[in-house]
């Protein structure tokens, strides 16, 4: 059955008074719009300034902010349960040598899944199939869908199935040395063969959730990452007792087999609530599915490369000792939440309106929305590293030092969140050069360099490991991303054909800099009296030291960009202002 067109639920974006002000701040959406999403709202906004815009799909009513909304909503609500997921975890297994045999399983089918599944999978199929669906071409979108469902459970079964068989052989390659024992490595062998199947599921999963944001339906692939999570806390306390010892791990393997089961079974119902129904049906030869498969390769290579970039700190790791592959990826969960608030949001906003300017034919406009959104990056992640520079010790001790996490854990982690902070910057501004190739149509170029990029990474990684332990591959991981940063900004400067506002960008961000050594010092030390006073006994008394530092550095860093006069603090100023004062008399 169709769905409702009155219904409460999730139905298309129509045009939104506010959803032209909120592309073009730069930053004030929500970071859980998904490559899926993105893709749905750059296609119809390039439609309107074409003035050749499609006819609605089915299910279209509802506006952009209140889908952005419900994700922004639950994307919150999912980061706090991962949260909570990585402490309990942490708590139980520490840094140990277990933990680390997970890291290096969960990692290997989580880069596949990267790769040919899931988000990389949405991103190639939702612009093919949206567009069967705008032509009134319903028939030939199921057959799509159903080839592509009959492919991805072949090639992608197989696929783990022979991983599942050859790991004996397969994930020993990836723990080089003489760091981890053979007990550790048998354990990383059987782990990855538990979650292998996930790969498959995911990739399913993918296609699925494809479809039904198409429908523009988007609450319960929304929800399911949450839901994800909350299994695998629940499985993770149920079952540990049963197993002994460092096979006690297997919980968390299990119960993320079962969270990823969960999570494909909620988007089935939906599929039933729009009436689409999938056929048995493969056709290699479907056009449509060779235009997925070409969108496919760059987008999977782009989105690849951060979980490539893991397995790479975690191989080194091996080398340097077998708590090291722990320590890097816990510091690396601490580390990405500011960039999923801050970056993640800067680039999927910025997305569509940057395909208009390019629909428009107009380049300056493009240098300039591009040199705004870089700035705006920087005024938001550049402080964010400082405080996570000088803040990483008190940080990791309050969000994981419990249990099994002891103060040597600490320690390990800590290094590596604190050389982790240099690369934040140079990440998020790498998100938005890499869309703005992207909007040019020209994905090849930062697939190329993200190509290069890795073997940068992997190069200083291996030089480093020796001298330096633990800080080692995380600074491969720094100078990698500021290599990209400096290659993609100068082709698109040759690509514009002109500046893209380098000098303006330089002097703001030295105001910037200024600004957050000034938070920095204050954030320090605020911590060093509160900690001196109240000690860190629990997670109460280093709540009290951190929590009010962060604060005052934050206030300190608000009043030096004002006083500096940052453009950039005053259009995000501007922008919550009249939000929230048109908020009342909208009714929201």
């Amino acid at each position: 059955m169709s769905p409702d067109p009155g219904s409460t639920e999730d139905r298309e974006p129509e045009a939104d008074p506010g959803s032209v002000a909120d592309a073009e701040l730069v930053g004030a959406s929500d970071p859980g719009v998904d490559a899926s999403y993105a893709a749905l709202l750059s296609r119809r906004e390039v439609e309107r300034i074409e003035g050749d815009e499609a006819p609605e799909a089915p299910g279209a009513h509802a506006g952009v902010a209140r889908n952005t909304a419900i994700f922004s909503i639950a994307t919150g609500l999912s980061r706090v349960a991962g949260l909570a997921r990585e402490i309990l975890a942490a708590s139980y297994f520490g840094t140990s040598g277990a933990a680390s045999a997970f890291t290096i399983a969960f990692q290997l089918p989580n880069l596949v899944r990267g790769l040919f599944a899931d988000a990389a999978l949405s991103a190639a199929f939702v612009p093919v199939f949206a567009e069967f669906l705008e032509q009134k071409k319903r028939r030939e979108a199921i057959l799509l869908a159903s080839t592509l469902f009959w492919i991805i459970l072949l090639v992608l079964g197989i696929l783990s199935a022979i991983f599942i068989l050859a790991a004996g052989v397969i994930i020993p390659l990836f723990i080089p040395g003489d760091q981890f024992t053979p007990q550790l490595v048998d354990l990383a062998v059987g782990l990855s063969q538990v979650l292998f199947p996930i790969v498959v599921l995911l990739g399913i999963n993918g296609l699925l959730v494809g479809i039904v944001n198409s429908y523009h339906h988007f609450t319960i692939p929304a929800l399911s990452p949450l839901v994800w999570n909350i299994v695998i806390i629940a499985l993770l306390v149920l079952l540990r007792p049963a197993f002994d010892g460092p096979d006690q791990i297997y919980a968390y393997a299990i119960g993320v087999l079962i969270g990823t089961i969960i999570q494909l079974l909620m988007v089935i119902p939906v599929l039933g609530r729009i009436d689409f129904r999938l056929k048995f049906h493969l056709n290699w030869r479907d056009p449509g599915v060779r235009q997925v498969f070409v969108l496919l390769v760059p987008v999977t290579i782009g989105l690849g490369v951060i979980n490539v970039d893991l397995v790479i700190n975690s191989v080194v790791g091996a080398l340097i000792s077998e708590s090291a592959p722990r320590a890097i990826d816990a510091a690396f969960r601490i580390y990405m939440l500011p960039q999923g608030i801050f970056s993640v949001a800067l680039a999927t906003v910025l997305f569509p309106s940057l395909s208009r300017l390019v629909a428009r034919g107009d380049t300056s406009g493009l240098r300039e929305m591009l040199g705004t959104g870089t700035r705006q990056n920087l005024l938001l992640l550049i402080p964010a590293a400082a405080l996570i520079m000088v803040l990483a010790s008190p940080v990791v001790e309050l969000v994981y030092q419990y249990g099994a996490f002891n103060a040597a854990s600490t320690e390990e982690v800590s290094t590596a969140l604190f050389w982790f902070a240099f690369s934040l910057p140079f990440a998020g501004v790498n998100l938005l050069l890499t869309r703005t190739f992207f909007s040019l149509q020209r994905p090849w170029v930062p697939t190329a360099l993200a190509g290069c990029n890795l073997v940068l990474n992997a190069a200083v990684s291996f030089a480093l490991y020796k001298p330096l332990g633990i800080a080692g591959p995380v600074i491969g991981t720094v100078v990698a991303s500021a290599g990209m940063t400096a290659a993609q900004a100068f082709f698109l400067r040759r690509d514009l054909g002109g500046s893209i506002e380098g000098r303006q960008t330089a002097v703001t961000a030295i105001k910037i800099l200024v600004a957050s050594a000034v938070m920095a010092g204050v954030a320090w030390g605020v911590w060093a009296v509160l900690d001196s006073a109240v000690g860190d006994a629990g997670a109460l008394t280093r709540f009290v030291a951190v929590v009010p530092a962060i604060a005052a550095g934050s206030a300190t860093y608000v009043v030096a960009v004002q006083l500096m006069k940052v453009r950039e603090a005053a259009q995000i100023r501007t922008f919550l202002t009249s939000r929230l004062r048109r908020r009342p008399a909208s009714g929201a």
